[in-house]
């Protein structure tokens, strides 16, 4: 019979003890996976759309409608834009600070779990190896005690030692390769959001700065 052809069960009792953080591992990566897919498909918004509603807004003076604005969208950006317009008319460096306080609590929103993923596609593959090793050893503890004993060694005996190195490594790997694969997806998607929230970032800060300086030309002129 093929590995092919056995349960899952039965995989799992040939495949000895390691088999079980192995299995551990997976519904892990399969929760983080499944987790991180469905909150990033949360949190997607219109970025031009929401950035363009927000500057007319600012330069309409509805300060309490950007706010609730940002409230109501679920994205980081929205945080970021609001943190930013409720310091309107403070310096530049007191509107940056702000932007960047509220990424410092969305950034690692993002990146949540991230660790344990890609700490999962690390450990997955030497839980496998520490397997071959384990299974490995039994093969010739078999064979050193029928060698002592004067009897025959026979493929049987060496069978489930076998069975155990080979399907620990087979599973290492089937939990490790998608893991590192969905891992790099999702960094790489993260880091695409991190760049637009920082592109938001500037463009709200030179919005703000500008819109500032020219309503406080505007009152000036109107003191004259």
């Amino acid at each position: 019979m093929g590995i092919g052809e056995m349960s899952f069960f039965k995989a799992v009792m040939a495949g000895g003890p390691v088999m079980i953080p192995i299995i551990i591992c997976s519904v892990a990566a399969v929760g983080i996976v499944t987790a991180k897919f469905f909150y990033l498909a949360g949190i997607q918004t219109d970025v031009h759309k929401l950035k363009t509603e927000i500057f007319e807004r600012v330069k309409n003076n509805q300060i309490k409608e950007v706010a609730d604005l940002c409230r109501s969208d679920p994205s980081p950006i929205a945080k970021i834009f609001k943190a930013g317009v409720l310091k309107l008319g403070s310096s530049r460096e007191e509107i940056r600070a702000a932007i960047e306080e509220a990424s410092s609590f969305e950034i690692p929103k993002l990146e949540h779990r991230l660790p344990a993923l890609a700490t999962i596609a690390h450990v997955a593959p030497l839980l496998g190896l520490l397997g071959t090793v384990t299974g490995l050893a039994g093969v010739f503890h078999a064979i050193q005690v029928r060698s002592t004993s004067l009897n025959p060694v026979a493929a049987g005996d060496l069978a489930a030692g076998i069975w155990e190195a080979l399907i620990t490594t087979i599973a290492g790997l089937i939990v490790a390769i998608p893991a590192y694969v969905s891992y790099n997806y999702l960094v790489n998607r993260i880091n695409g959001y991190i760049l637009d929230m920082e592109r938001a970032a500037g463009e709200l800060l030179n919005f703000l700065c500008r819109f500032s300086e020219s309503r406080a030309v505007q009152t000036e002129s109107l003191n004259d």
